[in-house]
């Protein structure tokens, strides 16, 4: 928070319950970064980008998820309203993930990162390889 000065002006608490403050402990914003921002959030987010998927499709498209992380993620953003749960009343049981208009905006803007990340990863790569040699030497 910054120091009040003569240009400060504090904003009302509605506003800031409403909004948000990442950087408060007990903001419940944290809540909705951790599961966006977790790496099987992220993935499960670029993976609905392409339209509705069955879990057993959205298994196979994200290489190394477990059947547990996946279900419990899909639990997370569907509660924070980014992913819609489809149930159809057939035998066997099926089931769609597909992204509410909020999750395609998250969606939207995790792909950001995550490309921008595969762009720079050469980049990041000399970094660890620096890091590696200097440990050595």
């Amino acid at each position: 928070m910054p120091e009040p000065d003569d240009d400060y002006i504090p904003l009302p608490l509605s506003e800031r319950m409403q909004r948000g403050d990442l950087m408060a402990a007990a903001c419940p914003s944290r809540e909705v970064l951790k599961h966006v921002t977790s790496r099987w959030g992220v993935l499960v987010l670029i993976a609905l980008e392409s339209g509705t998927l069955r879990f057993s499709e959205l298994r196979r498209t994200i290489g190394g998820v477990s059947e547990r992380m996946l279900a419990q993620t899909l639990q997370w953003l569907e509660g924070d309203g980014l992913v819609k749960r489809t149930a159809h009343d057939v035998v066997p049981p099926h089931v769609d993930y597909s992204l509410t208009p909020l999750g395609r905006e998250a969606a939207e803007k995790v792909r950001l990162l995550a490309d921008w990340i595969e762009f720079n990863l050469p980049r990041i790569a000399e970094g660890w390889a620096d890091r590696q040699n200097a440990a050595v030497d």
